[in-house]
């Protein structure tokens, strides 16, 4: 079974001026895949926290995909490259596709104005300098690969693969879309079955039977969410998704089939009508 987490990396997150768009959307891009998505690391732009976020994943169960979002460019806060390269004992090298691509920027600079010296050139071949060893793969109408790191072969196989990706997410979607997913996600890991189930009922009065679900049937992941009306997720499966939602459907149906049932019912819609 395949795992995937993942590592959002800038300063602009953790001080509150960027919302973390990318993070979600994996997670419904994997849940589509049936790959499980168990972890997520925010971290600054800083080599210790990228280094401890990815080190901690590394260690985890395998095969595992870690995908990693920002920090790609040519400013100094930039450090995702090399601050993996460094955690994966890798040196940096300068990859001579990438850098075919920052030489056409370049003289697009020089033609439009901006005087490109020696420090300018420097700053943006950073964007070529990737770990060593690493694999690119390019989409057809995109400027910026994703940057896949195998250890111990890969994800493909018992391994993990790291995928490099920039926090821009547009650029973020396409490559995970176009590239990344069929690559590496497409018919790995069975899909899951879900069931969902409606009632209007408080949650706490289903404690008793997600209590003998959670213990019966251990591999079925249960989820409850308050709401009006409430809705109970069941995933996994689907032999044994069906017999939890069995149970969850006959206790409701004891519950609703007496008049305790119905009070309470009529009581939980009066303190929401406002919502309804």
């Amino acid at each position: 079974m395949l795992f995937a987490s993942m590592i959002v990396i800038g300063d602009e997150l953790l001080g509150g001026y960027v919302a973390d768009a990318n993070s979600p959307w994996l997670a419904a891009l994997l849940r589509d895949y049936g790959v499980p998505f168990d972890r997520i690391h925010v971290v600054g732009d800083d080599d210790a926290a990228i280094d401890e976020a990815l080190q901690s994943e590394l260690a985890r169960s395998r095969p595992r995909l870690i995908v990693t979002s920002g920090g790609i460019g040519s400013t100094p806060d930039d450090i995702s490259y090399t601050a993996i390269a460094k955690s994966l004992s890798r040196d940096v090298i300068r990859d001579p596709q990438m850098a075919l691509r920052v030489e056409q920027a370049l003289t697009w600079s020089r033609e439009n104005g901006l005087d490109v010296d020696d420090a300018f050139a420097g700053h943006m071949y950073r964007m070529a300098e990737i770990p060593e060893g690493s694999r690119l793969v390019f989409r057809e109408d995109g400027w910026l690969p994703a940057v896949l790191v195998d250890i111990d072969g890969g994800c493909a196989q018992t391994g993990a693969t790291v995928a490099i990706l920039p926090g821009v997410p547009r650029e973020f979607r396409a490559i995970m879309t176009d590239t990344v997913g069929p690559q590496l996600l497409a018919g790995v890991n069975p899909l899951p079955t879900v069931i969902e189930l409606e009632h209007r009922l408080p949650e706490s009065a289903l404690n008793a039977v997600f209590t003998r679900l959670v213990s019966a049937l251990p591999h079925v992941k249960l989820g409850s969410y308050p709401g009006y009306p409430m809705i109970v997720r069941l995933s996994g499966s689907g032999d044994a998704v069906s017999e939890a939602a069995a149970m969850v459907q006959a206790e409701l149906d004891a519950i609703m089939g007496s008049a305790a049932g119905e009070k309470l019912e009529a009581a939980w819609q009066r303190r929401h009508a406002n919502d309804v």
